[in-house]
């Protein structure tokens, strides 16, 4: 496998990466799990209800530490969008999204965890909403008027648009995990209601009309695919031919993202003002969500089509603003490729569901490898270690985290601080749903009734597999960090079904073994593997993903490192301070400005294994892997100090061109590299000297 990966890495690639026959193929669902009916194109995986994975070893430290942290406690955090004058618990506060955002991670956050006092919390604001579902089929906040109020909003709260469909699309991803966790009939009542509402109304009240003062905002216009998705859920649920009507008027008054998509002109756009404008370049979150939207509306119009405009979308965003993290520069604003570029946390949570429910619906194996990437690296180092602070964005090269004049397009100076609501407050609610959707789509069912394991971290799942037999699936793995995944099935009796394990593109010699032996089938780069075999309780699958150390190149062509999935950064101590708001900023004393050597970088296999030793720390795997202190493997390499690459506004200046003149009186040094996601401060794009 050719260790380059250039920034077009996914690109056309996923057009031809194993899909599944089922791609093109309509049929009907598979119980009990809701597959695609006729005349939706047939997808090859469906997502498992919450309670079906339960997350082990450092997956379930990680989500116990939201619970204990922001995750847990928002409504006592953050009392005036949270807290009980919300709209969406029937207070005279805050209408908008930030309360249905939070519950949308909330709620999965504690079916996971068995976690009753939280889910106790989410479910205040899922009742409110099924008891108060208008006789025309609206939900959601009612409007007060000026002059019933009785006290002014609480601080911060948005109370003008509360008719907008963008937060009602939010509560309906709520209600559908809600009924798929627990059967409850209400909540697919309440959605059929509502959605024969909207088929009436939004012929007088689109999604989005500038010229009618009635419609809904531009958000919901942006974000309308989210609709389309539910409405295809209900459909698969139900039955119920007028959610297809309602589904084609949805994309009808929606943005034309996949028409966009295909011809490349917006993508390469950069915005450079606060406010959007027409014309202007994309907002980062929109896109992050519009990234599924052609594969939700190809169910109907074409699958193979919108799959190779997802992913000539996907070579574009990362050859026009494309990040070592995996995700883009947009603070807010689509800004290009400079790693000193902010990227924001809303961005993770959507790009992250969006990539889960492109891998459902198409089985595109590059969507699962780039979802590792970001969760891996740009997920776990946004928010500080025991999640009760984050930053609004985040830079690849981050050399601190101070209040100063960064380059960013919104809010400047304060957004890469850590807090509660530095920056915008979008964030502060809509960063819950990243770790808990990560863990539960995990595994998924497949359609022949079988399972398929998306992402690898340790965790348990239980399901319905062949005829109706429950089988349980232990996964033991140190995996980002290291190579082996451990699969032990628990089951009452024989049973026949297919289980299908990702071999990601990056593996070049992956190995795979049941019981001992190996399992004699092809094992290929960037394909699913699939074993379909009678399985007994007590097998065993050992699944091995060798990790070759791996650059990119980047912006000014500059170096990036890798291992797997993991991104490797310069090791850089931080201090923490904390400044008289309760924000916090990250300083070090680590000198940062290092170049690789063009040489190791553009050498043979072995040479690049020589110089970029991996380091895996022996003994178990820490229950928190992810900071400097516990990091569990780091690569031993050697840079030189670059005199003419320094600091501007307490961020990492300039990077210089690729590769540049070894500097005068420059000496090889050690250095260390982590990865990503247990850093705080970082280099991750190295410019290079000859």
């Amino acid at each position: 496998m050719n260790r380059y990966a250039f920034l077009g890495w996914i690109g056309w690639a996923c057009i031809f990466s194993g899909v599944p026959s089922p791609l093109v193929a309509a049929g009907g669902p598979c119980a009990p799990y809701l597959f695609n009916r006729a005349p939706l194109a047939a997808k090859p995986y469906a997502e498992l209800p919450l309670g079906t994975i339960q997350p082990q070893g450092w997956l379930l430290r990680q989500l116990q530490v939201a619970a204990e942290g922001m995750t847990g406690n928002l409504d006592t955090l953050y009392p005036e969008v949270c807290g009980e004058r919300n709209a969406w618990l029937g207070g005279d506060g805050d209408t908008w999204e930030r309360g249905p955002y939070w519950i949308d991670g909330l709620y999965p956050l504690a079916k996971l965890l068995g976690d009753e006092e939280l889910e106790a919390k989410a479910m205040r604001w899922i009742e409110w909403t099924l008891a108060n579902q208008r006789p025309n089929g609206q939900i959601g906040p009612y409007e007060l008027k000026a002059e019933e109020r009785t006290q002014p909003p609480p601080k911060g709260a948005q109370v003008g648009d509360v008719h907008d469909w963008w937060p009602r699309m939010v509560m309906l991803k709520i209600l559908q995990q809600h009924y798929m966790a627990s059967g409850d009939e209400r909540a697919i009542d309440c959605m059929l209601r509502y959605m024969r509402y909207q088929l009436s109304e939004l012929k007088n009240r689109p999604l989005y009309d500038p010229g009618n003062p009635e419609s809904g905002s531009w958000w919901a216009g942006r974000r309308g695919g989210d609709n389309v998705m539910s409405a295809y859920w209900l459909y698969n649920a139900t039955g119920e031919p007028f959610l297809l009507e309602l589904a084609e008027l949805l994309q009808e008054q929606a943005y034309p993202w996949a028409a966009d998509f295909e011809s490349g002109e917006k993508i390469a756009l950069f915005r450079y003002s606060e406010q959007q404008g027409v014309g202007d370049a994309y907002h980062c979150v929109n896109l992050a969500h519009a990234l599924k939207y052609p594969l939700v509306h190809g169910q109907r119009n074409g699958l193979q089509k919108q799959l190779g405009t997802t992913c000539k979308a996907l070579a574009d965003i990362r050859t026009h603003h494309g990040q070592p993290h995996g995700l883009w520069g947009g603070d807010e604003g689509m800004h290009g490729t400079d790693p000193t570029r902010g990227s924001e946390f809303c961005t993770i949570s959507e790009a992250l569901f969006s990539l889960e429910k492109n891998f459902e619906i198409s089985g595109s194996v590059p969507f699962a490898d780039l979802l590792e990437r970001v969760a891996f690296n740009a997920l776990p180092t946004q928010a500080n270690e025991d999640f009760t602070a984050r930053q609004y964005f985040q830079q690849a090269n981050q050399i601190s985290c101070t209040h100063s004049p960064h380059k960013f397009t919104n809010n400047p100076r304060e957004s890469n601080l850590f807090g509660l609501l530095n920056g915008y407050p979008c964030c502060t609610c809509n960063m819950h749903q990243a770790w808990p959707k990560f863990a539960a789509h995990l595994w998924m069912a497949e359609r022949n009734g079988g399972l398929a394991a998306m992402a690898y971290a340790p965790s348990r799942v239980t399901a319905t597999v062949g005829r109706g037999v429950e089988v349980s699936i232990l996964e033991e793995t140190g995996y980002p960090f290291r190579e082996e995944i451990r699969l032990t099935l628990t089951t009452s009796g024989p049973v026949r079904f297919p289980l299908h394990l990702r071999i990601p593109g990056w593996c070049g010699n992956p190995s795979l073994s049941v019981n001992g032996e190996d399992a004699a089938i092809e094992l290929e780069s960037g394909q699913m593997a699939m074993l379909d075999r009678t399985w007994e309780s007590g097998d065993t699958v050992v699944l091995r993903l060798p990790m070759q150390v791996r650059v990119e190149r980047g912006h000014e062509n500059s170096a990036t490192i890798l291992r797997g999935p993991l991104v490797y950064v310069l090791k850089m101590e931080a201090q923490w301070t904390e400044r008289s708001d309760g924000t916090h900023e990250v300083r070090s004393d680590s000198p940062w400005n290092y170049s690789l050597f063009e040489r190791d970088i553009a050498s043979n296999d072995e040479t690049l294994a020589r110089k970029f030793v991996v380091a895996e720390r022996p003994g178990k795997m820490p229950s928190n892997p992810w900071n400097l202190e516990n990091a569990p493997v780091a690569i031993k390499a050697y840079g030189v100090r670059n005199p003419l690459w320094g600091a501007y506004h307490e961020e990492a200046g300039p990077l210089p061109w690729s590769p540049a003149d070894f500097p005068k009186k420059g000496k090889p040094e050690p250095i260390v590299l982590v990865p990503y996601g247990c850093s705080t401060l970082r280099i991750s794009a190295f410019p290079t000297v000859l």
